[in-house]
């Protein structure tokens, strides 16, 4: 099949980017090197969208919250990506965690049973050099293609470490140590009787000496080109964040404020029942029998995982679906090589899309990729692409990555509302409210003018 299209990338920006031009009637090409032979260092499968560190896709509270109003607007543009979440959507109390396996098939089959998108597992080593292009080749790209951007942009590569939290088998886990229960109590509807979370609780005394495991426990050594490499906070190794200081994760991951420890029945803790520190598991697939570790990314070697990890409560005799890891993030520095509409300076046939982009986060990334579609789409029809206002959650995003940012200090980052013009004269209380309300009316008057043209 000819194609109007390439798509260079099969993950969740070059999936969504794929599905906004097929269905408005685009010929695509979309290229995956897994399935040809090739692997990243931290994929499992050939699957396109493939979900290789957490499960979650975070709140999904579209009244204050960031990422859930972009939620809101990608459902709102028909993204493929949240209605395969919904299809594979698994109990996470106001989060949206999906069954990575089940998601992923989704996005598959949907895209491979569209007239208009041919999937070809190939790896590609170089920038086209001309015909319409969309480089979606996520935080992984293979090292002759990020050579071949490096050229192109005439600037080299940033890169960061992410890590990967370790996955538990739920009949490993011993139910008479640890609770199920939402912080605070908070749940969807979606969840089990008692709550999304199993928790493990902690003394002082056992978080003190988890706390110098993790310190002394063997770590990943890194090459000398990585020696520099900095960490993404969003996705920061729970040894990195414990050598903060010894308090550090029971006021991040290991918070047990709002949790009712009901094995605790002596006077030990001045905060009620709350336990000193918890370990949280998030359910990872449908069945329930996987369950992921809270923010436990890690860069302890798996021997070292292992022996730390079984002395939590609770998981003393846990075993693990795949334990934590660590892999290294490419991406470009977008402010300075690219244009508002993510072109490449220079090279305005090629576009880039999701995580290579700067953008961090499954949904951030989804949503550059939906982006580029419709930008790409409105390139193709020979019409103008108004963007969307930066009062809304893309247009925020799309303002960080294409301009807004320092391209001297640029670093990947979340939607959050730091991003968004501030409002004037509003309470901070309702402040987010107030964020969310705006951004959805402007949202809905953009999208109308939008569907006014035809694609």
């Amino acid at each position: 099949m000819t194609h109007d299209i390439h798509i260079i990338g099969g993950g969740l920006a070059g999936s969504e980017a794929a599905w906004q031009l097929a269905r408005r009637g685009f010929k695509v090409r979309l290229s995956e090197m897994r399935g040809s032979g090739e692997m990243t260092p931290a994929h499992q499968t050939d699957g396109l969208a493939e979900l290789v560190c957490s499960n979650s896709f975070r709140s999904d509270d579209d009244t204050k919250n960031a990422v859930g109003l972009l939620h809101h607007e990608m459902r709102r543009l028909d993204s493929l990506i949240m209605r395969a979440g919904e299809v594979a959507r698994v109990p996470a109390g106001s989060a949206m965690a999906v069954d990575r396996d089940v998601f992923s098939a989704e996005v598959q089959r949907t895209l491979a049973e569209h007239p208009n998108v041919t999937v070809i597992r190939e790896r590609v080593d170089a920038l086209p050099t001309s015909g319409a292009t969309i480089v979606a080749t996520g935080p992984l790209t293979a090292q002759s293609l990020a050579e071949s951007i490096v050229g192109a942009t005439g600037q080299d590569r940033l890169a960061f470490f992410d890590a990967i939290a370790p996955i538990v088998h739920h009949d490993s886990i011993d139910m008479s140590k640890c609770w199920i229960q939402s912080r605070w109590n908070k749940r969807t509807e979606a969840s089990n009787e008692d709550g999304d979370y199993i928790n493990c609780p902690m003394t002082k005394e056992q978080y003190l000496a988890f706390h110098q495991g993790l310190m002394d426990g063997e770590k990943t050594e890194f090459r000398d080109w990585e020696a520099d490499t900095p960490y993404f906070d969003g996705c920061m190794p729970i040894e990195v964040m414990a050598a903060r200081g010894v308090e550090t994760l029971r006021y991040g991951p290991m918070k047990g404020v709002g949790l009712d420890n009901p094995f605790d029945t002596s006077e030990e803790f001045p905060q009620g029942r709350w336990p000193y520190a918890v370990v949280q598991l998030r359910q990872d697939n449908k069945l329930g029998t996987l369950w992921n570790m809270v923010g436990f990314q890690t860069k302890l070697k798996y021997g070292a995982q292992v022996e730390l990890f079984r002395t939590i409560p609770g998981l003393e005799n846990a075993e693990f679906a795949r334990l934590g890891g660590l892999h290294r993030n490419t991406f470009i520095n977008s402010p300075l090589v690219l244009d508002r509409q993510l072109r490449l300076k220079g090279g305005d046939h090629i576009r880039f899309a999701g995580q290579i982009t700067g953008c961090e986060g499954y949904v951030e990334s989804s949503a550059v990729g939906l982006m580029a579609g419709l930008m790409t789409a409105a390139q193709l029809a020979g019409r103008e692409w108004a963007p969307p206002p930066r009062t809304t959650a893309f247009g925020a995003l799309l303002s960080h990555i294409t301009g807004d940012a320092e391209a001297s200090t640029f670093q990947p980052m979340n939607v959050n509302f730091g991003l968004f013009p501030p409002l004037h004269d509003v309470g901070k209380k309702v402040r987010k409210e107030a964020y969310t309300n705006r951004a959805k009316a402007d949202f809905g008057e953009w999208l109308a003018g939008m569907e006014a043209v035809p694609a």
